[in-house]
């Protein structure tokens, strides 16, 4: 069965779901979503979107503290590009219906670490959240919509020969367990990013590269895939699965202290004055690098948060969310530090892209965390995912709106034919948690040429028995996903090897230095056979 669209899109987190309700006037429009819609990673974000709009703050400003996060990778067009745009996709946003967090009349704007100014949007500390429920109602409210829930991308249809170009997709019903056609002229991937290849991780189960892996396939470019983002501050909990503890924390004056188990000399003990001057309002990268410091120097397995020096009411006000979850778990915030731990957070690198959001594929469009726009450079700076959605969703939806009618084409049948039920399905979940496990302790905050070359032996064997299971049984979301996550695993090791230097979120102990000159690291589909 072929279901047939004017433009496909794959995602429906916050590029996604911007993406159609800016092309649903002139489109039909498929929304493909592998769980129900808004259960990606744009609902967990709590801090907020980074936007020019207070009294003396400057595009220019932020621009500049972009930059400075991106370690000299940002790409200064596509930094600028995102800045301009910025406050008027907070105000598309006012206009669909979210309402920010007010102070006086005015949006409260908050500050995060690695900005010099206050300027961050938000509702509470549930940004994400606040948003995904009014995008998702409107979209639901569009005629021409079409949501396609608990349907998984198997891979992208290609054109052969000379006028190479993507088809569409085939997708995974996984109600009906059947592979479906979906053919379109344009079709967009907005999947988000890979967490799920490393053990910890603050994202949803839904952030397994998928778009990053099928484009990798299709023969596209990616580019930056080593500049995996550790968020410093995840819940170490054992009942609180991947429960972010937003930056804005730290933000609004927490300190990070040593706990009971780095021993009486230094329980309780400040030790982000021994890292870095701006303490912990330093970016990310440099944070998440200190906790992983301190917790293998004294061997414990968390450090803590401590923001309980603030009034009942400000953090009633300001992180009632967080306030709530860790009651529940049994820490009252107003007189108890939090225990954290770093976590797999955002995946700066992906599938490379312009400004309209084309990839090498004609037909075939990348947006939001799936991507590399060269806006994140080597290290994110907070907030500004959020923002890169929107503008270059805008951006797309207009690129695809100019662009010559195009007859869609004919794609072929998915064939299932020569292929049986698993056997076993054991093979499955023992390579996932395997490639997780090896991910964290090689690839990981700190690397080192003999961990990564580890990391790529184990992959090469996943790679070979995965392929072998995809080929001769039929296919399965868990399948599917986990040979996501070996090629994005592949392509965040090759990347690492690649780069001689320690720059943003890459540490590397064997070249601790920065190169003079900043490149990214742009892997061609043409080289797939070196790896």
């Amino acid at each position: 069965m072929t279901q047939q669209f004017d433009v496909i899109i794959i995602g429906s987190g916050l590029a996604g779901l911007s993406a159609a309700m800016h092309l649903a006037p002139t489109h039909r429009v498929a929304v493909i979503t592998k769980n129900e819609l808004g259960d990606g990673s744009s609902a967990w974000a709590q801090g907020g979107i980074a936007a020019v709009m207070g009294e003396g703050d400057t595009i220019q400003s932020h621009v500049e503290d972009t930059l400075v996060a991106g370690a000299g990778l940002c790409d200064l067009a596509a930094t600028m590009f995102t800045v301009e745009h910025a406050p008027e996709a907070v105000q598309w946003l006012q206009q669909l219906g979210v309402e920010f967090t007010q102070e006086d009349g005015h949006v409260h704007l908050t500050r995060e670490g690695g900005h010099s100014e206050r300027r961050i949007v938000h509702v509470t500390d549930a940004t994400g959240a606040a948003v995904q429920k009014v995008l998702v109602q409107r979209v639901r409210e569009t005629p021409n919509i079409t949501v396609f829930e608990q349907h998984m991308l198997v891979d992208l249809i290609t054109a052969k020969g000379p006028d190479k170009r993507c088809l569409g997709a085939y997708v995974l019903d996984q109600v009906k367990d059947e592979v479906v056609t979906f053919s379109a002229p344009h079709t967009i991937l907005a999947t988000g990013g890979a967490g799920k290849v490393y053990l910890y991780t603050t994202n949803p189960d839904t952030a397994t590269g998928d778009g990053i892996a099928a484009a990798w396939r299709a023969g596209c470019r990616v580019a930056n895939m080593e500049f995996i983002q550790f968020h410093p501050t995840c819940l170490y909990h054992p009942h609180a699965k991947s429960y972010l503890i937003t930056e804005a924390v730290r933000g609004e004056g927490g300190h990070l202290l040593l706990p009971a188990s780095a021993g009486a000399e230094y329980a309780g003990k400040r030790f982000m004055p021994d890292h870095d001057p701006r303490l912990e309002l330093a970016p990310r990268d440099v944070v998440a690098r200190a906790i992983d410091f301190e917790m293998k120097k004294h061997g414990v397995d968390f450090v803590l948060l401590d923001i309980s020096h603030k009034s009942p009411e400000f953090l009633q006000e300001h992180f009632p969310n967080i306030k709530a979850k860790c009651l529940e778990l049994g820490i009252d915030i107003t007189k108890e530090a939090i225990p954290v731990v770093p976590a797999a957070h955002y995946t700066c690198g992906g599938v490379m892209t312009d400004l309209q959001g084309h990839t090498d594929l004609a037909g075939l469009f990348a947006i939001g965390e799936t991507t590399y726009t060269g806006l994140h450079g080597a290290n994110r700076l907070a907030s500004n995912s959020l923002v890169e959605c929107m503008v270059f969703a805008k951006s797309a939806a207009s690129a695809i709106k100019a662009s010559a009618k195009v007859a869609p084409g004919q794609p072929p049948a998915w064939d299932d034919s020569r292929v049986t039920d698993p056997d076993e399905l054991v093979v499955v979940s023992h390579n996932w948690a395997e490639l997780r496990r090896f991910m964290w302790d090689y690839v990981g905050i700190v690397r080192t040429n003999k961990r990564l070359e580890r990391a790529a032996h184990r992959i090469d064997l996943l790679k070979a028995e995965i392929q072998e299971f995809y080929a001769a049984f039929h296919v399965t979301r868990d399948l599917l996903e986990l040979r996501n996550l070996v090629e994005v695993a592949d392509l965040i090791v090759q990347s690492a090897l690649r780069r001689k230097e320690s720059r943003g979120l890459h540490f590397s102990r064997d070249y601790p230095n920065m190169l003079a000159e900043a490149k990214p690291t742009i892997l061609e589909s043409s080289e797939k056979e070196l790896h």
